[in-house]
């Protein structure tokens, strides 16, 4: 189990298996909306991150149950579809809120402030939950 998983799992109150899943979708889905560049340099930086994106990047995709397929229908979902995908795997919005932070805490000690605020800055209604 890498650093990130670690933290993560101990900040958050997480098993690791659910912790190592959970980062993976989020850093997947930030791969997919955040800045390109921004996030390319940030998920390469944190050891062990773009094996928990290639792992779990799919996993949620498409789903989130009635509100996610109407999300996505109206063009939508973003970070709250994100939600529903991580509340779909047992976490709820406290656990979610936590995991966020922590990953992002760890994001800064290995990307540095800047290329995380890109990153953060770049996904619409991100900055609430980080």
């Amino acid at each position: 189990m890498n650093e990130l998983v670690s933290r993560v799992a101990d900040s958050v109150g997480l098993a690791p298996d659910v912790a190592e899943k959970a980062i993976g979708m989020m850093l997947g889905f930030l791969q997919r909306e955040a800045d390109d560049g921004a996030v390319a340099r940030m998920i390469e930086a944190i050891p062990g991150a773009p094996e928990l994106v290639a792992q779990f990047n799919g996993e949620g995709s498409g789903g989130g149950g009635l509100l996610g397929g109407l999300m996505a229908s109206f063009g939508g979902g973003g970070v709250m579809a994100l939600g529903q995908q991580l509340m779909a795997q047992g976490l709820g919005m406290g656990e979610i809120t936590a995991l966020a932070k922590e990953t992002m805490a760890v994001a800064r000690e290995y990307a540095g402030d800047e290329v995380v605020d890109t990153v953060i800055a770049s996904v619409p209604g991100l900055s609430q939950f980080v």
